[in-house]
């Protein structure tokens, strides 16, 4: 009898990834996304193709997200995902003082914890130098931490990348 082989983990954020914003981001296309719009008009900028290519990927997506599970009632219905795991914050330490004078993005520790040694990509447009050379020192997995341009958003060539990364296995 042999075990389930588990996929590796996408970690999601939604701010840049799904939603661009920043200098340019005003000339991004939008999405007629209904009512949703009224709630938050950034929701128009979510591209409602993301979902299929997501769901595309050998992996299992989880939102890591200021957005929470948010991101489960606002941006996954909008690109036709299920609802997603979800990483919870902690709340911030000591250890989080020193990490921002060293460089290190406040979410790197809490993703390596939720990964537990399972191979994962972080998603965001904030991953630094100082995240992947940490990740690459406490993280016995595989990892591929991916920066999206925030006034772009995910782009044809981000999921190829992460494509290729994650056949890699």
């Amino acid at each position: 009898m042999t075990g389930s082989v588990r996929l590796p983990l996408l970690f999601l954020d939604v701010d840049g990834p799904l939603i661009p914003f920043g200098a340019g981001a005003e000339g991004c296309p939008t999405y007629a996304v209904g009512r949703a719009v009224d709630a938050n008009p950034l929701l128009g900028r979510v591209d409602p193709g993301h979902g299929a290519r997501l769901a595309a990927l050998p992996c299992e997506v989880v939102w890591a997200t200021t957005w929470m599970d948010d991101a489960n009632e606002c941006i996954a219905p909008l690109i036709g995902l299920p609802r997603l795991a979800v990483v919870v914050w902690p709340e911030p330490g000591e250890a989080d003082v020193q990490d921002e004078r060293d460089g290190l993005h406040w979410k790197t520790r809490a993703l390596v914890e939720w990964a537990a040694g399972r191979s994962f990509v972080w998603v965001d447009d904030e991953v630094t130098e100082a995240d992947r050379a940490w990740v690459a020192a406490h993280h016995p997995g595989r990892a591929l931490l991916h920066r999206v341009d925030a006034r772009r958003g995910l782009t044809d060539d981000d999921y190829a990348e992460i494509g290729r990364w994650l056949r890699q296995r």
